[in-house]
């Protein structure tokens, strides 16, 4: 049997990626869950992803 394998957008780089995890409503990549999980809250990038995250709640308008 073949597997078929499909990619999804990341809800935080927001590239089609076909690994990752989902929460609720959004898909994070392995990558960007990695970098969540490593960055501290002094840093930049942590700002960033909090703004991004807080879209977890939104449900998807699906038309």
């Amino acid at each position: 049997m073949e597997r078929v394998i499909t990619a999804e957008r990341c809800g935080i780089c927001e590239e089609e990626k076909e690994r990752g995890i989902h929460i609720l409503h959004m898909f994070i990549c392995e990558a960007c869950e990695r970098a969540i999980v490593q960055t501290e809250p002094e840093q930049t990038e942590y700002d960033r992803f909090v703004e991004k995250l807080r879209d977890i709640n939104k449900p998807r308008l699906y038309s």
